[in-house]
């Protein structure tokens, strides 16, 4: 374990958070509760993490990457009910877990893209850039939500956490994405995806969907 491991209360879920996204939440199991007072009352995140398919209730296996979250605009209803909202800050890797407490906790470490030259970067991100603004556009479209507007992020890291946080894709294939620690790999993999979704979306706004897809829905 090294020198830059800190213990964090983890949280699996049926959801892959990324840095930079934001998730909003409704806590009302008792043990998360605690979890929320804990973190607050210690001002440290939550992870939030993957559960692994087939978990038990009160057993959840996460997957071993996740995304440190900050717990903003905290509600707590009549009844001892939470709404927050978890921002991602920083992924981490868990290095150990324990169930000393109600909830689920670990030690985990920092888990980082490696530096890549930013010039290496810049032609994959301007691709990327241009087919999830097309793809955000008709997702809103389909919604009648046009007159929305979604800032993308204009760094190349940061826009590959976007992607494929909101890309309407299998939470295997977002973890994957998640784990990933090139960020050159990961813009590569997401415009592999959108040049797959974007022709499928435009089909769906023409009202040309194929029999075989539309029967998935």
């Amino acid at each position: 374990m090294s020198a830059a491991a800190i213990e964090l209360p983890l949280f699996p879920l049926d959801v892959v958070l990324f840095p930079g996204t934001a998730l909003p939440l409704h806590i009302f199991e008792t043990r998360y509760r605690q979890m929320i007072v804990d973190c607050v009352d210690k001002e440290i995140p939550i992870g939030i993490v993957l559960a692994r398919p087939g978990s038990e209730y009160l057993q959840e296996v996460p997957y071993t990457v996740g995304t440190m979250a900050e717990i903003r605009n905290l509600d707590q209803l009549p009844d001892g009910r939470y709404t927050l909202v978890a921002v991602g800050m920083s992924r981490f890797r868990i290095v150990s877990q324990h169930r000393e407490k109600p909830y689920l906790s670990g030690w985990v470490e920092p888990f980082e893209d490696t530096v890549e030259p930013l010039s290496t970067l810049y032609s994959e991100m301007e691709q990327a850039s241009m087919l999830f603004s097309e793809y955000l556009n008709m997702l809103l479209e389909a919604a009648n939500e046009n007159d929305l507007q979604m800032t993308l992020p204009d760094e190349p890291e940061s826009l590959s956490y976007s992607v494929a946080y909101f890309l309407d894709i299998h939470n295997s294939i977002k973890q994957h994405l998640l784990e990933m620690d090139s960020t050159s790999e990961r813009l590569h993999e997401e415009i592999a995806l959108l040049r797959r979704e974007v022709p499928f979306m435009r089909q769906i706004l023409s009202r040309d969907l194929p029999e075989e897809r539309s029967m998935l829905n």
